[in-house]
């Protein structure tokens, strides 16, 4: 034993984590930043230093080294923490509160920590234990399955999960043939739905790999090693290697011997505690509220409340939202919340399937809110709908109309971009690091992806936000205002007003005496005015209407910028209000030209706010600019039924 072992044998305040993967390392992390003066004690299996586990398979592939697997995982602080690998913990005593590790070093505890994650999942069939036959869970899987890339020439992957498509991946390294096979209909079933699968089969197949589905595997053929396998249609497939892909099953062992309780996994509460007190779990091995997550956003989710609660602190976990985003073979794969086999309630499916066939996109909606999201191939807005997945965000008629037509939840007003997420946004999807966290890393003075990187955790894993760090830091001035802002704010509000005007019940009154020298209603009186300021008012519409279509016709695209048709847009749209006023008088009118002022007035409303949150779209937190998107739609649904009222109106007034 060591002097600094020794020294922590006799502190009291010691607190001990069983687990050196991520979740464990996070633990670590979480409890030195929340209460320094305890030591902790960190124990992994493995002899390798921690790596990360993530892109295990994109090693297997020859894409990436060792060290890159290594050097992306940042280690608690050395003078808060001890890392004592290669020395597995078999037993606990929860009355002396102390574990045993494999040297038979005891180590009294404070509070101990669970994060003793899961092992391949192992089917009970035939000629499972011949040579041939692998598991890949762990940096010593990778390997042999490294060497053993050299001799195979036909290599078969059992399950159809996310894990079993990047082993098949990984094993192609060589040219050699690969098939997957799965008892599903699917790939990857509990993150997708059929459309959105098959797809994903397109691009698994493209890259070499074949694919066998709803047909098991029941027996593992050969006497002294692996040549093949039965299915259960009965076909044999020739093959000399199988590796096994197909789930995992959570540590429980140490903890059952120990007298805590069990289930799928660890039995936790809301602060993640498990049956004894002073014992926590996080990661795979936790089941919480019967639920066992097998990703790594919830364990890091886990490791947060745990550490505060250790430090005193009063905290709640409450569950996770599901969430997969990350790319497989190279194909961005995404899947969320309520989705696929875990729906079970009144949630309809709103789908877009790009007409070049290079993605799929989904959405689970319940009650006006989105609650789950998936999809196949690119997806600009992924990240921003996973935002509003985890928040529920309600969704309106008009954007779900568009996300059919077009695949995009937001119009293209940059809103997707990093600078204009909300703080609670979810920016690193791998370690739940939100942008609220970023930018008080980034006012805390760090100025580089790789400083974030290592205050935060996040690109730490997958390394697929990577570049929403860089815009992030790139961005962290005060944005710009639009080129004609003060124009577009002023004259909002010139709009907004007289809007308002002709939605008041308040009209111009006919004068009560013929004794006047000014007749003001001759303007509605007089057949000529009248004419005259109809049809100024339909030239003026006729206009705008032009103007409307400059974003849509490449004719109009090339002429002049359209910040400057966007000003004449609305001096125009001021002018029509003025125009209305004056043809009706303020008078809504009755029947048909009540439907037609209502169109009219309620598009010049929402047309004015959706001006007042473009001229304000360079200030985040202004309440007007995130009424812009849906006060566009508005705009544009009040303008659709105006042409055909309109035509009513002008052929009743001559027909009368």
């Amino acid at each position: 034993m060591t002097g600094r072992e020794a020294s922590l044998s006799a502190d009291a305040r010691v607190l001990v984590v069983v687990g050196s993967g991520p979740v464990g390392l996070r633990m670590a992390h979480e409890l030195c930043s929340r209460d320094p003066s305890c030591g902790v004690v960190v124990y992994g299996d493995e002899l390798h230093a921690p790596y990360n586990r993530v892109k295990l398979s994109s090693w297997l592939a020859g894409e990436i080294n060792y060290d890159t697997l290594s050097n992306e995982v940042v280690l608690p602080p050395a003078e808060l923490c001890e890392l004592r690998l290669g020395r597995r913990v078999v037993a606990i005593d929860t009355a002396a509160r102390t574990v045993t590790d494999s040297t038979g070093a005891v180590q009294p505890y404070e509070r101990l920590i669970l994060a003793t994650g899961s092992r391949p999942r192992v089917p009970d069939m035939p000629g499972m234990k011949l040579p041939g036959v692998f598991t890949f869970r762990d940096f010593g899987d990778a390997q042999t399955l490294f060497a053993r890339q050299v001799r195979s020439r036909h290599t078969i992957v059992l399950g159809g999960g996310l894990l079993g498509i990047e082993t098949a991946r990984g094993m192609r390294r060589l040219n050699t043939d690969v098939t997957l096979i799965d008892h599903s209909d699917m790939l990857m079933s509990r993150q997708l739905d059929a459309p959105s699968s098959a797809l994903l089969r397109e691009h698994v197949e493209r890259s070499g790999i074949a694919v066998r589905l709803n047909d098991p595997v029941m027996e593992i053929c050969g006497d002294d090693r692996v040549t093949g396998v039965r299915l259960l249609s009965g076909e044999r497939v020739d093959c000399d290697t199988v590796v096994l892909a197909a789930g995992i099953v959570p540590h429980v062992e140490l903890a059952r011997s120990a007298g805590i309780a069990v289930g799928r996994g660890m039995r936790v509460d809301d602060s993640l505690r498990t049956s004894d007190p002073h014992v926590f779990a996080v990661g795979e091995c936790a089941e919480h509220r019967g639920i066992v997550y097998g990703l790594v956003a919830p364990g890091y989710e886990q490791a947060a409340v745990a550490a505060h609660v250790i430090a005193g602190g009063d905290a709640r976990y409450t569950g996770s939202v599901s969430a997969t985003r990350l790319k497989v073979l190279g194909v961005p794969v995404m899947s969320m919340g309520a989705v696929a086999a875990d729906r079970r309630d009144f949630s309809v499916d709103v789908r877009h399937r790009a007409a070049d066939g290079s993605s799929v996109r989904t959405l689970v909606v319940r009650r006006g809110r989105l609650v789950g999201a998936l999809g196949v191939g690119p997806w600009p807005q992924a990240r921003r709908v996973q935002e509003a997945v985890t928040a529920q965000r309600r969704v309106w008629p008009w954007q779900l109309w568009r996300f059919r037509r077009d695949g995009t939840l937001w119009s293209d007003d940059g809103a997707d971009s990093v600078l204009n997420w909300p703080p609670v946004a979810v920016v690193c999807n791998c370690t739940g690091v939100t942008r609220g966290q970023l930018d008080q890393a980034v006012t805390g003075g760090c100025r580089t992806v790789s400083e974030l990187a290592a205050c935060t955790g996040a690109s730490t894993v997958c390394g697929s936000c990577k570049p929403q760090l860089a815009e992030l830091l790139g961005g962290a001035a005060v944005l710009e205002p639009e080129r004609d802002a003060r124009l577009l704010w002023g004259g909002g509000l010139a709009a907004l007003l007289l809007a308002l005007l002709i939605w008041l019940p308040v009209d111009i009154p006919y004068p009560d005496t013929s004794v006047l020298s000014l007749h003001w209603d001759r303007l509605w009186r007089d057949t000529f005015y009248k004419q005259v300021s109809g049809y100024t008012l339909l030239g003026m519409a006729v206009v705008l209407a032009i103007l409307g279509l400059r974003k849509r016709l490449p004719l109009l695209k090339r002429l002049g910028q359209y910040s400057s048709w966007r000003a004449i847009h609305i001096v125009f749209g001021v002018a029509v209000l003025l125009a209305l006023g004056v043809h009706s008088g303020g008078r809504m009118g009755s029947n048909l030209n009540l439907w037609l002022s209502v169109s009219m007035a309620g598009a010049a409303l929402a047309g004015t706010l959706a001006s007042l949150g473009i001229a304000r779209s360079h200030q985040p937190a202004h309440p007007l600019r995130a009424w812009r998107g849906a006060a566009t739609w508005m705009h544009i649904l009040f303008l659709w039924p105006l042409p055909v009222l309109l035509g009513f109106h002008i052929l009743t007034s001559y027909w009368y």
